[in-house]
């Protein structure tokens, strides 16, 4: 395999130099957006389980529209449907501003559902354009770039959102997320991104959809290593939305020293860190694809390790607890990018776009049906903040294991 640096790859490639930058500059606004969220409902509930609510919420309408956002992304411009994501979302963004007190609550909840199924378009269009504007022997370096980017907007936006929150308030938040969202769409709007579109996606769009969206599964059952790849991030993510999405953000409340916005913003500064180095530290080191499969298992099982890591040293050491927290979300990020690479290279454009909505689906529900169980076990004292850590991580090593278990007879497609 011919590989290419990060650097030249951004120099020499205009259309990935222009979609990458709009998805760095949106999900930057995103984390600042996230903190204030965070902060908003501690301050009006001081509830573990609204807390783990907003993930659900946030996973169960990114998963929601999936089929049917695959479905627009292999017929309509993948480009102008990351474009108008984009916009809309400047106007959700900005509605957070209206929201006053406890009795508005619920409004996050609403507006972030709105924000998320936007976002799960975009991220379903721009998975499945990828390819059409890479070459194939340079997917590895577009996706770990790609991961590694998003973990550092997930540092810096975590970290500068705190900071912002802490001394400027949520509004401050919400007005910068706006904005980002508003560049992203400016960066984005003269991008020509090549697209093949099958002949099936001429029809109405109503009276078609439910036979092309099963059109998509039937693609992934079809092939049964594609059926196994597709369940990698989901494998992960069964345990990890209650790790990552409700214990990591309750303990980051609880530091000593820190407020709370920046006590978020410390853990998901280590989450980030760890996320970016994974997907880069695979490109190097894990160049035979054909473990690939078996690998994304075994990096599920090492996330798990490092957390239960995470219970034990909860509360002892801060710095060894926040090392941690960085080699677990570095195995969960290379599952992450290995799982995108194999997906991007055994799917035809025609079905990529649906194909990807399936993979996201079943990651969203994983993670919506982990983030509330653990939420509402916590708020209902079943089990401490450190007795959830080593539960769930033993959770996702059992998870892994399955996973890396799972043997199917290898077919093309």
């Amino acid at each position: 395999m011919t590989q290419i640096g990060y650097l030249e790859l951004i120099r020499t490639n205009h259309a990935f130099r222009r979609l990458w930058s709009a998805s760095v500059i949106s999900m930057l606004g995103e984390w600042f957006n996230t903190i204030a969220l965070f902060l908003l409902i501690f301050e009006y509930t001081e509830s573990e389980f609204l807390l783990g609510l907003l993930f659900t919420m946030r996973m169960l309408c990114f998963a929601a529209f999936q089929p049917f956002g695959g479905l627009l992304a292999d017929r309509l411009n993948r480009k102008t449907i990351m474009v108008w994501t984009n916009i809309l979302q400047v106007g959700l963004a900005l509605s957070f501003l209206l929201i006053d007190g406890k009795n508005h609550i619920v409004w996050i909840y609403v507006l972030t559902g709105a924000m998320m199924i936007m976002h799960g378009m975009y991220v379903t269009a721009e998975r499945a354009a990828l390819p059409n504007i890479v070459p194939a022997e340079h997917l590895a370096t577009a996706n770990a770039l790609d991961a590694a980017s998003w973990s550092t907007a997930l540092c810096l936006g975590a970290m500068l959102g705190g900071i912002v929150v802490e001394i400027w308030g949520t509004d401050a938040a919400f007005i910068i997320d706006a904005v980002t969202f508003a560049f992203g769409a400016y960066l984005l709007r003269n991008l020509s991104i090549p697209q093949t579109i099958g002949n099936e996606m001429k029809g109405p769009l109503l009276a078609t959809a439910f036979t092309n969206i099963k059109k998509g599964w039937k693609r992934i059952i079809g092939e049964k290593r594609l059926l196994r790849i597709v369940f990698a991030k989901s494998s992960w993510n069964i345990a990890g939305g209650g790790l990552a999405g409700v214990f990591l953000v309750v303990a980051g409340s609880d530091i000593d020293g820190f407020g709370m916005a920046l006590g978020f913003g410390i853990f998901f500064f280590a989450r980030g860190v760890g996320t970016g180095i994974g997907p880069i530290a695979a490109r190097a080191l894990l160049t035979n694809e054909e473990r690939w499969p078996v690998m994304v298992g075994l990096l599920v099982m090492l996330s798990g390790a490092f957390y239960f890591l995470v219970g034990w040293t909860l509360g002892v050491s801060l710095f060894l607890t926040i090392s941690l927290v960085m080699l677990a979300h570095a195995a969960s990020g290379a599952n992450w990018v290995l799982s995108t690479i194999l997906t991007q290279k055994w799917v035809e454009d025609e079905v990529r776009g649906r194909v990807f909505s399936m993979d996201m689906l079943l990651m969203s529900l994983a993670f919506s049906l982990s983030s509330a169980t653990a939420g509402y076990l916590l708020e209902e004292q079943y089990f401490t903040l450190k007795n959830g850590f080593l539960i769930f991580s033993v959770m996702m090593m059992i998870s892994g294991a399955f996973f890396s278990l799972w043997r199917p007879n290898p077919r093309s497609a």
